[in-house]
């Protein structure tokens, strides 16, 4: 019991971890099932470990720190093993607006590297960098419009209309870019 505990504090003192993440660290290390049991009781009890603090600490940095949307969020919280409705109440806490703002900055980036390239290039890299951080096809299309707009590109003129690429990959009729 006293090296489940230790081995708990050890990695807790690196950055925080989920019930699960600690449960599987101390199973590779042979320690038996009741000892786990006790040790994450224990530690729960007291506020050692907290799943639902984890998943909001984790969609708040992921979210500012690395743009990620709520769909790659939840897919990351999820794989930490931490529990479904943790992960939606972290999720939702993030404003909508927010989520948003964070897609245009990306898209902002990536537009003034992607200049000179051929039109449907730029689309497609930007659709992709916001589809690779889990925003929604019609939210990429969207916010990839309208950045293309403030440039001063007209994607229609081209014979690009993205808002009919986003609704046709909204219905599942296509593979988004």
């Amino acid at each position: 019991m006293e090296q489940a505990r230790q081995l708990c504090l050890r990695l807790l003192t690196g950055r925080p971890r989920t019930r699960v993440q600690l449960a599987e660290a101390m199973s590779r290390r042979g320690i038996p099932d009741d000892a786990v049991a006790a040790v994450l009781a224990r530690f729960t009890e007291v506020g050692l470990i907290d799943d639902a603090a984890f998943a909001r600490a984790w969609v708040e940095s992921r979210h500012h720190g690395r743009g990620l949307a709520r769909r790659a969020l939840s897919a990351e919280l999820k794989q930490r093993g931490v529990d479904g409705q943790d992960i939606s109440a972290a999720v939702r806490a993030l404003d909508p607006a927010d989520e948003i703002a964070t897609a245009r900055r990306l898209v902002a980036k990536g537009l003034a590297a992607s200049r000179g390239k051929p039109l449907p290039t730029r689309i497609r890299r930007l659709v992709g960098l916001l589809a690779r951080k889990g925003y929604p096809a019609p939210i990429a299309y969207r916010v990839v419009r309208e950045a293309l707009d403030q440039e001063g590109v007209d994607a229609a003129a081209a014979g690009i209309d993205l808002d009919d690429m986003a609704l046709t990959i909204a219905d599942g009729d296509a593979d988004p870019a």
